[in-house]
């Protein structure tokens, strides 16, 4: 399921809340401009992260279909794991 765009916002504003409240960063810009960097980041994240599951299972289900008896769901795990690997990206 999607993660829709007011869980990211809450989200970020957690984060970023947080940080600023544990004296770990220190805002040198307007919390909204902050917010809206990581909105965007984190936003840019999922959208990788649900095109690499997309693509997992589309290569998953045509390699199901070609060899009868494999663990699909194992297959599609090992699949998503050496794209993200591919993309420099981590699950």
């Amino acid at each position: 399921m999607p993660i829709r765009e007011q869980e990211i916002d809450a989200l970020a504003r957690h984060f970023i809340e947080g940080l600023l409240a544990k004296n770990q960063i220190v805002a040198k810009a307007p919390i909204e401009d902050m917010l809206a960097c990581v909105v965007e980041l984190m936003s840019e994240n999922f959208e990788t992260e649900a095109q690499i599951d997309e693509e997992a299972d589309r290569m998953a289900e045509a390699e199901a279909r070609k060899y009868s008896g494999v663990d699909v769901n194992r297959l599609r795990t090992m699949i998503k794991q050496r794209l993200a690997e591919k993309k420099g990206f981590t699950l």
